[in-house]
C-alpha cells in the first residue's frame, strides 16, 4: 500500500473518530500541513485559546506545544483535553520558572508580573496577567506602572518597551525563542533579500531588535497572515518558523510567499503528526490533567487579561 493511501486511511479514521467521539482538533499555525488541514481551527497562542473556549465538543485535541495543551484544558476543565504528544515542550517557556519569579517580585517589589501565554501553568499561576504577543503592548500601555516584570521573552519584553516607553523588565535577562533569536537573524534576513530583493519583511517580535528593525511589519503570527493579505505588495519574506508559510499560501494563493528562513524549524511543534493525533482520539489519552485549584486560578487571571485587551 502507498503512503499516499496510508495517510487516505488516517485521516478517514481520524474524521470518522472525531465525529464518534465528539472531538474538537486545535493546530497551531506552526504545525506541518498535514495536521493543519485536519484541523478543525488553525491560528496562534491567542485564538487557540478563544476557540478552546468556544468549542462545542466533549473532547479537544491540541496538536501544538505542551503550554497550548494546558492552557485549552485550563480553560475547558470538564472537558478532555487530550496532546497527543507530551513530549512536545517549548523551550521557551523552560526558561522561566517559580522559583525565578518569586526572586523578582522580591527584587522588584510593587512591580506587576505580565507573563508570556509561553509559559507553564505553574508560573502562569504566579503572575498578575497573562498575554500574547498582540496583547502585552496593549495591556502594559494600560496599566498605572512605568515599571512591569516580563516574563519569559526578552525580545518581546524589549519590542513592548519601545512600543510603550515603559521599563520592562525581561525575567529572565536571556529567555528567548531559540527560532526566533538564533534562525532569524540579520545574516538570514540578508541572505534571502539578495535573493528575493523586492519581498516585504515581516518578523515576529520575538526576534532580536536588528531584526526587528529592518522589517516592514512586526507583529503576531496572525497579525503576519493578516498583513499579508492587506498589504499592497505581491511578494513576503515571513520571519518566524516556516510552517506559517503554509498557512500563508494556503489563505492568499494570489501572493508570493517565502520562509525568511526555511530551515527555521520548532521541532516541538513537529513531534505531533497524523499517527499520533490517531492514536490519541483512539485511546483518549494522553490526558491533561491540572490541579483544579491552580486551573481556577489561571483562568480568573487569563479571562481578566482577555477582557482588558480586548
Amino acid at each position: 500500500m502507498s503512503t499516499e493511501n496510508n495517510v487516505d486511511i488516517i485521516i478517514e479514521r481520524i474524521e470518522n473518530l472525531k465525529r464518534r467521539r465528539r472531538a474538537f482538533i486545535l493546530a497551531h499555525s506552526y504545525q506541518k500541513p498535514e495536521v493543519q488541514d485536519i484541523a478543525d481551527f488553525v491560528g496562534d497562542s491567542l485564538e487557540m485559546a478563544k476557540k478552546a473556549l468556544e468549542a462545542d465538543a466533549d473532547v479537544i485535541i491540541v496538536a501544538g506545544v505542551s503550554f497550548m495543551a494546558e492552557v485549552a484544558a485550563i480553560l475547558n476543565p470538564d472537558k478532555i483535553v487530550l496532546h497527543p504528544d507530551p513530549s512536545a515542550g517549548c523551550p521557551l517557556a523552560d526558561f522561566l520558572t517559580p522559583s525565578i519569579i518569586r526572586e523578582a517580585r522580591s527584587r522588584y517589589p510593587n512591580r506587576p508580573v505580565i507573563l508570556y501565554i509561553n509559559t507553564y501553568v505553574d508560573s502562569k499561576a504566579l503572575a498578575d496577567y497573562i498575554v500574547t504577543s498582540s496583547s502585552t503592548p496593549k495591556l502594559v500601555s494600560k496599566l498605572g506602572h512605568d515599571e512591569v516584570i516580563f516574563g519569559p521573552d526578552k525580545n518581546l519584553a524589549d519590542y513592548v518597551a519601545e512600543l510603550t516607553g515603559k521599563t520592562v523588565i525581561p525575567l529572565p535577562p536571556n529567555g528567548c525563542c531559540p527560532v526566533h533569536e538564533y534562525l532569524i537573524s540579520e545574516y538570514h534576513l540578508a541572505e534571502s533579500l539578495s535573493k528575493y530583493p523586492h519581498a516585504k519583511i515581516l518578523v515576529h517580535p520575538e526576534t532580536p531588535r536588528n531584526v526587528r528593525k529592518k522589517a516592514d511589519f512586526v507583529g503576531s503570527t496572525s497579525q503576519m497572515l493578516k498583513a499579508v493579505d492587506v498589504m499592497p505588495y505581491k511578494e513576503f519574506l515571513l520571519g518566524t518558523e516556516e510552517g506559517l508559510v503554509y498557512r500563508a499560501r494556503k489563505l492568499y494563493p494570489e501572493k508570493i510567499v517565502r520562509p525568511l528562513n526555511p530551515k527555521a524549524i520548532c521541532t516541538n511543534m513537529k513531534k505531533i503528526t497524523l499517527l499520533k493525533i490517531l492514536k490519541s482520539l483512539e485511546e483518549l489519552k494522553p490526558k491533561v490533567n491540572i490541579d483544579r485549584r491552580v486551573s481556577d486560578r489561571v483562568r480568573e487571571i487569563m479571562l481578566t487579561s482577555m477582557e482588558m485587551t480586548r
